[in-house]
């Protein structure tokens, strides 16, 4: 039977949910949130206490992730509903085995389980790395280097790593050896991490820079319904295709112009964002003249967003990078790899899921679109190949814009790049290749839609970059483990 009083720790940990993930967080909260509910399953019984802690986290997630997940109708409350049951296997974990392992190793069940479903999530879901309670510790910058080594992993393993060290002590009313030592154990690890972290940042140094932009959305240059044909899944009627193509040329147009500009500003490179820039696929060729004559002219090197608009396709939408040299040549072109789930996967050709690059007097360039970066995966390509900065066309909403900035900025750190990321209603970005942020600008509210900025040239070796998931392995062994020994103890 439940404990009426525990119910007060589940509404708190259910309160702190809400702000662990989606479109409000608090830091704080993801490493409080698990302390109440994990005691709250210690008190009770697993099944039901289970149950609960499912119920909480599925209503914070419904509100949380409103608008973040981008699924229709009844689709979203199933989809959430389902997804708190991942949650909750952690908290099953723990429940059932804390009490039948020896000491502090009772204390690891819990971030192991948690880092092994986000793990498993990141590698199956179409999602990938989408809440991560590692990217809540955007801001931390000494722990957040820790994604160099580890990846998102490490970092979500000592936020969990809390509350199941808090409750270790708590169970024994924080008095005793076993919790003191629990503690300072938890404590120790947790400061030579941001010790390290804090290191690293302080004494890393570049010596050169390279002046880039970004150019933002031009707002009210063309309608709505023009931007988002392509993503009509019908084939363009003939008559359609006068008009659409004026309206395009627009497009055009002003990129183009606005890269002058800011090339003539003292700009190196120039970065649009995904898919801003339409052409149909008849006048494909006669628009990368015009690109190339503008790098060529210019002496800058030009990174296109490109969507390519293939009228009689059903798969109507090529969304590439293409990077144009200071020469007028084509250095190279790049196919985005993972279009979002939804409609833009339906209408999309997809990439071969290999991140080009291009070594120029300002370090080793390379490119991915947008939704690519949510994939770690793909991403330690960019780092394996030394990379130095990475150039990232993107497109979000409203409700994503904080959040799909900050997961961007952790491949930066995991792969040790510069990164300059242009954002088509978004938030655009340029940040060094420690994650320490140079220069942004929301295109919701900015008067120039142009970001300028200065970025290192030289990225930083990383072991992640290296070793890949070497942690979320070693803590899915740890796992495997921790089930074996408390089945047999």
């Amino acid at each position: 039977m439940t404990d009426i009083y525990s119910l007060l720790w589940l509404v708190i940990g259910g309160g702190l949910r809400f702000f662990d993930f989606g479109r409000w967080t608090i830091p704080l909260a993801s490493w409080l949130a698990p302390v109440f509910l994990i005691h709250f399953a210690h008190l009770n019984d697993p099944l039901l206490a289970i149950a609960l802690i499912w119920l909480i986290t599925m209503i914070a997630g419904y509100f949380a992730l409103r608008g973040v997940i981008p699924l229709p109708g009844v689709a979203y409350p199933i989809f959430i509903a389902v997804l708190a049951v991942l949650w909750t296997l952690p908290y099953l974990a723990d429940r059932l085995l804390f009490d039948r392992l020896p000491g502090l190793a009772s204390t690891l069940v819990f971030p192991l389980a948690w880092v092994v479903y986000e793990f498993i999530l990141g590698k199956a879901s179409p999602f990938g790395t989408w809440g991560s309670i590692a990217y809540n510790q955007y801001g931390n910058r000494p722990l957040m280097q820790l994604a160099s080594v580890t990846g998102l992993s490490g970092i979500s393993f000592l936020v969990a790593w809390f509350g199941s060290t808090v409750n270790f002590a708590w169970d024994r009313q924080f008095q005793g050896d076993p919790a003191a030592s629990a503690l300072i154990v938890y404590g120790v690890t947790v400061a030579l991490v941001l010790l390290a972290g804090g290191a690293r940042l302080a004494f890393w140094r570049y010596s050169k820079t390279v002046r880039v932009a970004a150019i933002g959305w031009p707002d009210g240059l063309v309608k709505m319904d023009t931007v988002m044909r392509v993503f009509t899944p019908k084939p363009l009627e003939n008559a359609e295709q006068p008009a659409l193509r004026d309206d395009y040329k627009l497009l055009q147009d002003y990129f183009l112009d606005e890269s002058r500009r800011e090339a003539r500003a003292g700009a190196k490179i120039v970065l649009w964002p995904e898919i801003n820039l339409m052409v149909l696929r008849s006048d494909e060729e006669v628009f990368m003249e015009c690109a190339r004559q503008v790098a060529r002219e210019e002496r800058v090197y030009l990174l296109m967003g490109i969507g390519v608009h293939r009228s009689d396709d059903a798969r109507a939408l090529e969304n590439k990078a293409v990077l144009v040299d200071p020469t007028g040549e084509i250095a190279f072109s790049y196919l985005k790899t993972h279009p979002v789930p939804g409609i833009e996967a339906m209408v999309s050709t997809r990439g071969k899921g290999q991140p080009p690059t291009q070594d120029t007097e300002y370090g080793r360039l390379a490119t991915v679109i947008c939704y690519d970066m949510d994939f770690p995966p793909l991403l330690r390509q960019v780092g394996r190949a030394r990379s130095d900065v990475l150039l990232v066309p993107a497109s979000d909403n409203k409700n994503i814009v904080h959040l799909h900035h900050v997961q961007a900025v952790f491949r930066a750190v995991e792969n040790g790049v510069s990164m300059l990321r242009a954002a088509r209603w978004g938030l655009s970005s340029a940040v060094d290749p420690l994650g320490r942020t140079l220069a942004t600008m929301d295109d919701a509210v900015a008067a120039q839609k142009a970001m300028v900025a200065q970025i290192p040239t030289s990225g930083v070796a990383t072991i992640y970059s290296r070793i890949g998931d070497l942690f979320a392995w070693l803590c899915v062994a740890g796992l495997v483990c921790a089930i074996v020994l408390g089945l047999f103890t």
